[in-house]
């Protein structure tokens, strides 16, 4: 059914959604991106499941947007930059939004929109070896679609430490922001997992989607405003002569001009 991913229900309800482009580190493209957001609805829609793991294949949970991906959105004219962003946007709310409890199982480095594939699980696990960063500036871009969960996720002060400087951090300073709620041994993973499964198992699923949807009303507030800000801002900045030399120069493989 689906190219870029796979999701698999076992007999307790305990859907496991893996991102599997490994050789691509599983990067987010235009395809896995409509898998997705498919996926999600599945997954809201099916009364059996009740309860969602989001995990990867390969050495990196997910290296962010696919850059080719983003190469094409350089050559295209703004209406298409307009759909591309906005299929993006609503791929992150729709699993942001689902009524089940999400749980990350990154089993690999996060970086750019992987950073905002962890904020949008409930609880997030990492290996203890693992890399993460938001590395958008250093194309000439910026983490747009992803900004609202991953300031909802770890605070405006703690964002602002690595939200602008594209700087890399390992697991343990990612449990002190707030990302990951834990960083475990690799073997140590699969078990980490489950011990926040089976709680679910034990509860009502109509309150506990109840209960979620609560405390997003309780949070910060990310409405259809907000989703189109960051549409915006991020078309934005694919327009600007920045992100053209930052992704032509990854590319050409040579250093953009503003690198030391």
């Amino acid at each position: 059914m689906f190219n870029t991913i796979t999701l698999v229900t076992d007999a307790r309800g305990v859907a496991t959604l893996t991102l599997d482009r490994a050789e691509k580190h599983n990067a987010m493209s235009g395809e896995m991106i409509g898998e997705l957001t498919s996926a999600a609805t599945q997954i809201s829609a099916d009364d059996t499941i009740r309860v969602v793991v989001l995990t990867g294949t390969g050495k990196s949970f997910c290296a962010g947007g696919d850059l080719e991906w983003m190469r094409a959105q350089m050559a295209a004219d703004s209406a298409t930059r307009f759909v591309e962003a906005r299929k993006l946007a609503e791929m992150l709310q729709a699993l942001n939004t689902l009524t089940k409890p999400m749980i990350g199982a990154l089993q690999g480095n996060a970086f750019g929109g992987g950073v905002g594939m962890a904020s949008v699980c409930d609880i997030a696990i990492g290996v203890d070896h693992l890399k993460m960063g938001l590395t958008e500036t250093k194309l000439g871009i910026i983490p747009a679609t992803i900004g609202p969960y991953v300031t909802a996720r770890m605070g405006e002060a703690k964002a602002r430490r690595v939200f602008m400087s594209s700087r890399l951090f390992g697991a343990e300073e990612a449990v002190e922001l707030g990302l990951l709620a834990q960083a475990v041994p690799a073997d140590q993973l699969a078990e980490s997992v489950e011990a926040e499964v089976l709680p679910y198992l034990n509860c009502a699923p109509g309150a506990v989607a109840a209960a979620k949807q609560l405390a997003r009303d309780l949070g910060p507030n990310i409405d259809d405003s907000v989703i189109d800000h960051t549409i915006n801002a991020l078309v934005d900045r694919w327009q600007t002569e920045e992100a053209a030399e930052g992704i032509g120069a990854f590319f050409d493989r040579r250093k953009p001009r503003w690198q030391a």
